[in-house]
């Protein structure tokens, strides 16, 4: 995407970059990325006004995630309201953190959506079930089926983080096979998945009629 350049903005910028300060004297000297202080004479005009540019531009940016935050908290707290007034009208006792929950307008054109993921991990019985799985196919020899043998060598490839895939790991898991080592293989690998924490996610949505999609409301801003 092109970046429209207002000349008169630069104009204006780069002559106040230029000019001293009127509440205080410019530095004599700027600190470069080194740690070396730069004589403010032998800084350029365009280097100012990039790092004027960059400060302001962060400190808006910082000013959003402030209030986004804010913003995050303050539905999870209206959202535990909501749920502790319905446990009182019902005369419930409420458990630990709600997940999962969906909450829609009256009229049916807006909805908020909260949900509880799990962050898993596995532990060391995964290299176990690996192993067990590596003397299966070397068994089977030719009669193994090619499918299964992808669909291995994919689950227990590492990624850059050096981490399996969970979905390719729990993909084989869903493959029956009359096998005891196999069965004690799938076993290893539901010992060895471990719930390392939980993330809270909010979504909201908006639709024109009860019949139509439902649009999310975007916060991200690689996606806005």
């Amino acid at each position: 995407m092109g970046i429209i350049v207002n000349s008169e903005l630069v104009r204006t910028m780069t002559q106040d970059a230029q000019k001293p300060a009127e509440t205080a004297d410019p530095p004599a000297y700027y600190e470069d990325a080194k740690g070396r202080m730069i004589p403010a004479r032998l800084v350029k005009a365009t280097d100012l006004l990039e790092d004027q540019l960059v400060r302001e531009l962060l400190e808006r940016a910082e000013s959003l995630a402030a209030t986004l935050a804010a913003f995050k908290a303050g539905v999870f707290n209206d959202v535990g309201a909501f749920l502790a007034i319905l446990a009182d009208q019902y005369d419930a006792k409420r458990g630990g953190k709600k997940g999962n929950l969906t909450f829609t307008s009256f009229d049916g054109k807006l909805k908020v959506q909260v949900a509880v993921a799990d962050h898993l991990t596995f532990g060391p019985e995964l290299q176990v079930a690996k192993q067990l799985i590596d003397e299966c196919i070397g068994e089977w020899g030719k009669d193994a089926n090619d499918n299964i043998r992808v669909l291995v060598d994919h689950a227990f490839r590492v990624d850059k983080e050096g981490q399996v895939s969970r979905e390719s790991v729990f993909a084989l898991r869903r493959v029956s096979i009359a096998d005891a080592r196999w069965a004690r293989a799938m076993e290893a690998i539901a010992d060895s998945i471990r719930v390392a924490g939980t993330k809270t996610y909010v979504r909201f949505y908006h639709r024109d009629t009860p019949e139509s999609s439902w649009r999310s409301v975007t916060l991200d801003l690689a996606n806005a």
